[in-house]
């Protein structure tokens, strides 16, 4: 018997978990400095391990010149069943239904931030480098990430960083890099699900 495609399961949507939206409604207008934006973005992270709601991933997205919090996001990859659902994308995509718009570098637009709690993978580097921002400010860009949990971070183009500059997004590194990974020592510690693809070699 075929399958029947129907717009109930031709849909799919990515939601953040009931702590994270009570999280963010906590939480001020503006966290003005890279520091402070960067705090939160970690502490999103942990509590995703601890509700285990996801991967020690959090994102989030800022406007550049005030600080102004649009949104948090955390991976969701695991309880959505999906592999895309990454903090980059997760955050990045809310932000642009909450700002109506699929380029957050737009006219008429402040400029944007993505903050991050690590190097983006290499799925997430794209959709980063399409979303319209014009910063990333991430905790850290080495391979501490991936030794300390073993997740596959994917193939990053070698000059990754380069390639933003290019593209007029500027770059912030190290940001509470010690911080940030804690939060992954604690994660390997969960014995959580690693859920790389084909659950073997080579997510966040």
């Amino acid at each position: 018997m075929p399958h029947v495609f129907s717009n109930t399961n031709m849909q799919f949507r990515l939601e953040l978990p009931d702590w994270a939206i009570a999280e963010l409604n906590q939480l001020p207008e503006f966290l003005p400095t890279y520091e402070a934006q960067m705090a939160e973005v970690i502490k999103f992270s942990r509590l995703n391990v601890q509700h285990q709601t996801g991967g020690p991933f959090a994102a989030g997205v800022f406007e550049c010149d005030t600080g102004k919090l649009v949104v948090i996001g955390v991976n969701r990859v695991v309880p959505h069943t999906c592999s895309s659902a990454h903090a980059e994308v997760v955050a990045l995509s809310l932000a642009q239904r909450l700002l109506n718009t699929f380029d957050l570098g737009g006219p008429g637009l402040p400029a944007h931030q993505l903050v991050v709690n690590w190097r983006p993978c290499a799925m997430c580097y794209g959709a980063t480098i399409w979303s319209g921002v014009q910063r990333v400010v991430i905790a850290g860009g080495g391979p501490e990430l991936e030794d300390i949990t073993g997740f596959d971070e994917g193939p990053i183009h070698p000059n990754w960083r380069q390639e933003l500059q290019v593209r007029g997004i500027d770059l912030v590194e190290d940001v509470l890099n010690a911080e940030a990974i804690q939060v992954f020592h604690e994660f390997a510690a969960s014995n959580q699900l690693v859920y790389n693809g084909r659950s073997g070699s080579a997510g966040s």
